[in-house]
């Protein structure tokens, strides 16, 4: 098992570890990371693992057996041996995008109300594909409105309901090809605002930043049709 410090603080960026498995791949496990695997249409973080003979570079992390996360080196290189103490880091920059992003694509939930089929995230855009049949047809529109919602200064926060309480709200999964994870008992939701000024709650894993704020101004950029009942709508963090 490898506790996912992410969860518990998104802007940890440097910490210690220790290796618990190498994976036949070469795959390095820890006993803890701030490296989040790749899931829910965000990427795996990058970055790097030090030690007092040596360090080796991560081009990602996944998902392993279990609760596991493995890092995955960028090209082969002598690697930490069981049981050695590591310093792990990653890379700020990309993960912090991955972060406004990620919340920007709530926010584009929001202000196009239909069910969602799917998604994807990078460091300079994401997009979410929509049940919807018709493109809309004020793309400024809904970039203004969009933009407005992410200046409102709304703090992003977590909670935790059981799975019970999820049936019984199940209008909170806006995602149709993707369900919330269950088996553990308590299902992780993330919302935007606070009380009765919520924007946004949510079902979600994924990393997000502390207040809209830092998302910055985003731009809506191609919507394709990709179905009969499939748009795909992109969003790019402005001037990238």
């Amino acid at each position: 098992m490898t506790k996912p410090l992410f969860r518990e603080d998104a802007y940890l960026r440097e910490t210690h570890g220790v290796v618990t498995r190498i994976t036949d791949e070469g795959g390095i496990v820890l006993d803890q990371s701030i490296f989040y695997p790749t899931s829910g249409g965000q990427p795996g973080d990058s970055g790097d693992l030090s030690w007092d003979s040596g360090a080796i570079e991560i081009a990602t992390a996944i998902k392993g057996q279990g609760d596991e996360i493995v890092l995955v080196p960028a090209e082969p290189a002598a690697l930490p041996i069981v049981g050695q103490k590591v310093t792990q880091k990653i890379t700020w920059d990309r993960r912090h995008r991955h972060m406004r992003v990620h919340t920007a694509l709530h926010l584009l939930s929001v202000v196009i109300p239909l069910p969602v089929s799917g998604g994807a995230i990078s460091p300079e855009k994401g997009r979410l594909d929509f049940d919807m049949s018709e493109a809309p047809e004020d793309n400024d529109g809904l970039e203004a409105t969009l933009n407005k919602l992410i200046a409102c200064h709304f703090a992003v926060s977590d909670e935790w309901i059981t799975d019970a309480e999820l049936d019984a709200n199940p209008d909170l999964v806006k995602t149709m090809s993707v369900q919330p994870p269950r088996g553990s008992g308590h299902i992780r939701l993330v919302r935007i605002g606070v009380g009765e000024n919520t924007a946004d709650l949510q079902p979600c894993g994924g990393t997000h930043v502390a207040n809209t704020d830092e998302i910055g101004r985003v731009r809506i950029g191609k919507i394709e049709k990709k179905g009969k009942q499939n748009r795909r709508v992109y969003l790019h963090l402005d001037g990238v």
